[in-house]
C-alpha cells in the first residue's frame, strides 16, 4: 500500500511538537466535543470551540465531557467567527462543528474568509482493511457537478494529499461509467481531457489515467478480463468521481457496507478543515482531524 494510514497518522500526530491551535465552528455537539476531548488528551490540539457559550456547557456536563484544555468563544456567528480565527493566526486549523455546510463555505469563500483561488473539496482516506486497501475519494462533499477546471483543482488538491501521505508517485483514476470516451457520457470526454493534460507535463510526477470504471481502478482481476491496461489500473491511490452525488453515495455505501475505517478534509483553501458528516462518530472525526495534522505537517515542512 502505497498511501499510509490512520494507525501511521496517530503515530504521527503523537509525535509531534506542542498542540495546534484549531478553531471548531459550532461545537455543540456530542461527538465533536468527544473527539476534541480525545485529541486533547493525545496532546494534539488546542481547542478554541465557537458558538453559543451556555450550549456546549451544558452539553458537556450532561454527558460528562471535561473541558479543561478547551477555550470556549461566545458566538452567534461560529462560521465566520472561527474562520476570523484562523485568518489572525490564532488558529492553525478549522473544524466544522455543528453547523450547516452552505453557513461554513460562505464564510470560508468570503473576501475576508480563506480563499486561494482553488475549488474547495473534500478529501476523504478510505481504509478497506480486509483487502489492506487505502485510496483517497474526491470531491465527496463540496461541488455538486464540477466544471472541467474545477475537477482539475480538485485533482491537485488530491494529489497533494497523496504525497503527504507518502505517495511519492500518485495514481490517480478519473472515474467515468466507462473506460471509452463518448460524447453520451460527457464526464469521460473530460476524464480524458485530464489524462492527455497529466501526458503533455500537468501534475508532473503523477500518473493520471480516464475514463476508468470503479472496478478497473480498483481491481487487477477486472482489468485482465476487461483487457484494459495502463499504470493506474487496480492500483488507483486516488479516485476522482465525476460528480458529487456518485462519489458522495460511494463513500457512504462503503462506510456502512464493508470492515473499513475512513476520515476527511477539505482542501484548497488557506489551511485543512476537519470536515466530516454530521451523521459521523467521534472516531471518524478523529480520524479526520489526525489526517488534517497531517496535511498541516507537510505543508510546513
Amino acid at each position: 500500500m502505497s498511501l499510509i494510514g490512520f494507525d501511521e497518522l496517530f503515530a504521527s500526530a503523537d509525535a509531534q511538537q506542542g498542540r495546534v491551535p484549531i478553531a471548531v465552528a459550532g461545537g455543540a455537539d456530542l461527538t465533536v466535543l468527544e473527539a476534541l476531548r480525545a485529541a486533547v488528551e493525545r496532546g494534539w490540539v488546542a481547542p478554541l470551540v465557537v458558538g453559543p457559550e451556555r450550549d456546549v456547557r451544558q452539553l458537556a456536563e450532561e454527558h460528562g465531557i471535561d473541558l479543561t484544555g478547551f477555550r470556549l468563544l461566545d458566538s452567534a456567528e461560529p462560521a465566520a467567527t472561527a474562520v476570523s480565527e484562523v485568518r489572525a493566526g490564532r488558529a492553525r486549523l478549522l473544524m466544522k462543528g455543528q453547523i450547516a455546510t452552505p453557513a461554513l463555505m460562505k464564510a470560508l469563500l468570503a473576501q475576508e474568509g480563506l480563499r486561494t483561488g482553488r475549488a474547495v473539496c473534500q478529501v476523504v482516506l478510505m481504509e478497506v482493511r480486509p483487502a489492506q486497501r487505502r485510496f483517497l475519494l474526491a470531491d465527496t462533499g463540496i461541488c455538486p457537478r464540477p466544471t472541467l477546471d474545477q475537477k482539475a483543482d480538485v485533482l491537485s488538491s488530491a494529489i497533494d494529499v497523496a504525497r503527504a501521505l507518502g505517495a511519492d508517485a500518485p495514481r490517480v483514476a478519473v472515474l467515468a461509467a466507462t473506460e471509452s470516451p463518448t460524447p453520451a457520457l460527457p464526464d469521460s470526454l473530460e476524464a480524458a481531457e485530464l489524462q492527455r493534460r497529466n501526458r503533455a507535463g500537468e501534475w508532473p510526477g503523477s500518473a493520471v489515467q480516464g475514463p476508468l470504471s470503479f472496478d478497473l481502478a480498483y481491481a487487477a482481476d477486472a482489468a485482465d478480463k476487461k483487457r484494459v491496461a495502463g499504470p493506474v489500473v487496480g492500483a488507483a491511490d486516488v479516485l476522482l468521481f465525476p460528480d458529487l452525488t456518485s462519489a458522495n453515495l460511494t463513500v457512504k455505501a462503503t462506510a456502512y457496507t464493508a470492515d473499513c475505517r475512513f476520515g476527511g478534509a477539505l482542501c484548497g483553501a488557506a489551511c485543512a478543515v476537519v470536515f466530516m458528516s454530521r451523521a459521523d462518530s467521534a472516531a471518524t472525526r478523529l480520524r479526520s482531524l489526525a489526517l488534517a495534522l497531517r496535511l498541516l505537517s507537510h505543508k510546513k515542512g
